[in-house]
């Protein structure tokens, strides 16, 4: 992906939109017997997440209640998690997925490189404020105290959010790449720092410049390399950041095929993704996945999941006939 290239998501806010109508119509799908479901799917995935807000305000004033903790009332299982997820603001989802992935049992490590190694300076700082508002507790302090060793320091490194933007330097490129070739044959404590401090400080563009060095230097493709070289976490971290700086939409085209096909379906990685990138650029991590895996988003989301569930998921994808 290069610069300019352009990106699009699959949400947009409604024409014509009526909060108190819609605040009412939901209100109705969720007191009527046996809830209505379809209703939900209808608004909540229609309306961009602005306007999400927007309704949950007007719910709450005029039925004194809270749409999230009503929604978690009557819903459950993964259809729930799509529903209540749609209403949060994306720095508070992140937020709110990142506490659960280290609060849970066991760290969910997966949700933590697709968040960390994939957010812009301005979404990191968003978040952390977020973190601290819903869960009185420090980002940092908890990415430090749930994680360990050179995939903790490269986490710590990311949460900062002090990564240069639009700067390039050609001549350090060379310098960097070197850096980077050299921390992949001797592998020294000193060398994991120095390779994590490249990928995760410099700009986007200038990665671009050391990574066209790195091959040129060594004949190997940086990812390759990377995964000869080193292992865990720690591994997967920064061959996340390397794709995520090469092209995003494709990093999270790979995500979700991985999600849907090597761990059966992992619901919570799907979901995420696709609520998290809805407005940014989920029509282009659907095309993404079209040109790189040969089936649809839309078709393996269909094969694997069903009911509302399924309904409301390709109702964030957005679907056109052609994928069906």
């Amino acid at each position: 992906m290069f610069c300019g290239d352009y990106v699009q998501g699959t949400i947009f806010p409604a024409p014509n939109f009526n909060p108190i109508m819609d605040a009412q119509m939901l209100e109705g799908a969720l007191q009527g017997f046996g809830c209505d479901k379809d209703m939900l799917i209808d608004i909540l995935t229609q309306r961009c997440n602005a306007q999400r807000l927007m309704i949950a305000e007007a719910y709450q004033s005029m039925y004194g209640r809270d749409l999230i903790g009503d929604l978690k009332e009557k819903l459950s299982d993964h259809f729930k998690d799509v529903m209540v997820g749609l209403m949060y603001p994306p720095p508070s989802y992140d937020a709110h997925e990142l506490w659960h992935a280290m609060k849970g049992a066991g760290t969910e490590e997966n949700c933590l490189i697709d968040i960390l190694a994939s957010r812009t300076n301005g979404e990191i700082f968003q978040m952390r404020e977020a973190y601290y508002l819903q869960y009185n507790s420090n980002l940092q302090e908890d990415i430090y105290s749930e994680t360990s060793g050179h995939f903790r320091d490269t986490l710590m490194n990311l949460v900062q959010g002090t990564r240069e933007e639009g700067y390039t330097d050609p001549a350090m490129a060379a310098q960097d790449a070197m850096v980077l070739w050299e921390a992949c044959q001797q592998k020294t404590g000193e060398h994991k720092t120095m390779l994590q401090m490249i990928l995760c400080n410099k700009s986007y563009q200038q990665l671009w410049l050391v990574f066209q060095e790195f091959q040129n230097i060594s004949g190997q493709d940086l990812v390759d390399a990377i995964n000869e070289c080193y292992d865990g976490y720690f591994q997967e971290l920064l061959v996340a950041i390397v794709l995520c700086v090469r092209d995003k939409p494709a990093y999270f085209a790979y995500r979700l095929y991985n999600a849907i096909h090597d761990f059966g379906f992992h619901n919570k990685t799907v979901i995420r993704i696709l609520i998290a990138r809805s407005e940014i650029d989920l029509m282009t991590i659907r095309k993404r996945y079209k040109e790189r895996y040969g089936k649809s988003l839309f078709h393996d989301i269909k094969n694997f999941a069903s009911g509302h569930y399924e309904k409301a998921l390709l109702a964030i994808c957005a679907g056109d006939a052609e994928d069906y």
